[in-house]
């Protein structure tokens, strides 16, 4: 039952005084790191900024408690931008808060049923797809006010947006640009100046104290709400509930998928193994509450988990500093970040898309199947230009497909009479080969190689094109068919029947486990017969040369 305990329960046994302020310095560093971000993230995601702060405040508060890694710092990443806005502008907030609640319940679910490993069945075309078209998104939205544009209403579809910008650039506000510009070059070289004091703050900093003292003429965030309205629950149709399914199962994968990814980076750096299941199940109680509360939704952050284990965060009680901190910035900081620039945020925000778009991942599918470039092109295209559930359907279904395509032609079925002809014949390393059997007379041999499922049960059909007027056997090799399904099995059916009109025979040689276990299932065993399953080619011929001298 290890497996649903928290971690911080586990961890905290001896818990010394000299680890609790390594903890809390490492909350109060990552709390400032995330500042800027949460803010960012919010304002992306269509809501205000104090949502994002309460968001990593609640979420990492709450995950720290029930949460299965030691080093989690949970929070608003840029992965929801695109998916909250779409729902933002079709169901409006309610239907957002609906969506985190959904997909809180669903991860959960995943957690009780130890789903935390199918996680690893999304190909990696789809997720760096999705991945890089949630940056193209990114950057699309910020550079509104990057320009220092403003719309009464603005676009929706992604080509829209840039018709707007490329039609309306005579009214952009050039110390907007400018500033944004140099914040993008604060964000990029200060990391080789300091690694200490975050990028984002320094550009912050140094943004809103132009844009103040030298009284430009840019956008800035304005009053901001340090409390949050009172939880509730959102009131939508039945219909729009069962219409944000979808989108809800949408964010509870990119949840999972980034907390497990996030758990897994930082078990490497402190050499510790993370609860999947109890981790799943602290992220989706999390975001239920954040949906209750009107909030964006928030998972573990790579980069955040990172920086907590790298300046000696080892336990959840670290997140929790985190969490107090950001909430200490929100009640005493909030007079002064009223006056950050909206360019500022941009440029954080920006760079946040640039790597996020993995270029050199990109490239690396340069010389990758076609398949998987398509599949790759298909999932990061359809993110950004239309949207990011239907990318991730279609990513699934192409790789889905291509990958059953990959089985069914690595599936082959030989006649032993032929098979010197095919080119992964190799008589000198195989034991069984053909010349030192004898076969029967009238009997026919074939090797079948590779799973026998829906796509390549067809192939079973070339058995019957091989059978002659005087067959009275036919032995079928299955030791190199590690699957089989129903699909398959039919159609093993439909040849037996066959044969059994014409009075042949059908032996199956060497069957494995998991097609021995589904013919047993099925009745097929009956139906053929169990002293019609040997265990070897020599014995199947054996018993073949025994039924034709019987006949």
């Amino acid at each position: 039952m290890d497996k649903f305990k928290p971690k911080l329960l586990s961890v905290t046994k001896h818990y010394s005084t000299k680890q609790f302020v390594k903890d809390m310095t490492a909350g109060i560093i990552v709390a400032i790191i995330a500042l800027p971000l949460s803010i960012a993230f919010a304002l992306g995601c269509g809501v205000s900024a104090e949502k994002g702060i309460y968001s990593a405040i609640i979420s990492s508060i709450v995950v720290a408690l029930l949460g299965g890694s030691r080093v989690q710092i949970t929070g608003p990443t840029g992965a929801f931008i695109i998916i909250t806005q779409s729902i933002i502008s079709k169901y409006g907030l309610e239907g957002l808060m609906m969506a985190t609640i959904l997909a809180g319940v669903m991860l959960i679910l995943m957690g009780v049923f130890r789903l935390g490993k199918l996680i690893k069945f999304i190909p990696s075309p789809i997720t760096i797809g999705f991945t890089g078209g949630i940056a193209v998104t990114i950057f699309t939205l910020e550079f509104k006010d990057f320009l220092g544009l403003s719309f009464d209403k603005m676009p929706t579809n992604f080509f829209g947006k840039w018709y707007a910008y490329l039609t309306n650039l005579s009214k952009v506000n050039y110390q907007s640009i400018l500033l944004g510009t140099l914040c993008i070059l604060i964000l990029v070289l200060w990391p080789k100046v300091n690694k200490v004091i975050p990028n984002s703050l320094i550009a912050i900093i140094i943004g809103t104290s132009i844009a103040y003292f030298g009284n430009l003429d840019v956008k800035t965030l304005g009053e901001i709400p340090k409390t949050l309205s009172f939880p509730k629950l959102p009131n939508l149709s039945l219909d729009d509930i069962f219409d944000l399914i979808q989108p809800a199962f949408t964010i509870a994968i990119l949840v999972a998928m980034q907390a497990l990814l996030s758990a897994v980076v930082t078990d490497g750096l402190i050499h510790s193994k993370h609860r999947s299941s109890m981790e799943l199940i602290s992220q989706g109680t999390a975001n239920i509450i954040l949906g209750l509360f009107g909030c964006i939704p928030a998972t573990g952050g790579v980069a955040r988990s990172i920086a907590n284990a790298k300046n000696g965060g080892r336990t959840p009680i670290s997140a929790i500093f985190h969490g107090l901190t950001l909430f200490l910035f929100l009640m005493i900081g909030m007079p002064l970040i009223k006056h950050v620039p909206l360019c500022v945020l941009s440029a954080i925000l920006i760079v946040v898309s640039y790597n996020m778009f993995n270029l050199k991942a990109f490239l690396s599918y340069a010389k990758a199947p076609k398949s998987d470039i398509a599949v790759l092109i298909s999932s990061c295209v359809l993110t950004f230009a239309f949207d990011l559930v239907l990318a991730i359907e279609v990513g699934m279904v192409l790789a889905c497909g291509l990958f059953m395509k990959r089985m069914a032609d690595v599936t082959k079925v030989k006649n032993w009479k032929y098979i010197e002809e095919y080119d992964d014949f190799d008589e000198d390393n195989d034991i069984d080969s053909l010349q030192l059997k004898e076969v029967p007379s009238h009997t026919l041999v074939f090797e079948l190689n590779g799973p026998l499922f829906f796509g390549a049960a067809d192939k079973l059909l070339y058995i019957q094109n091989e059978i002659k007027k005087d067959t009275k056997v036919v032995i079928l090799r299955m030791r190199s068919v590690p699957a089989v399904d129903v699909t398959a099995l039919n159609t093993l059916n439909k040849i037996q029947a066959s044969f059994e009109k014409k009075g042949i025979t059908l032996i199956l040689s060497h069957v494995l486990d998991q097609p021995l276990s589904v013919m047993k299932k099925s009745g097929f065993t009956s139906t053929i017969g169990s002293k019609n399953i040997c265990s070897n080619i020599d014995l199947a011929l054996v018993h073949a040369k025994k039924i034709v001298c019987e006949t």
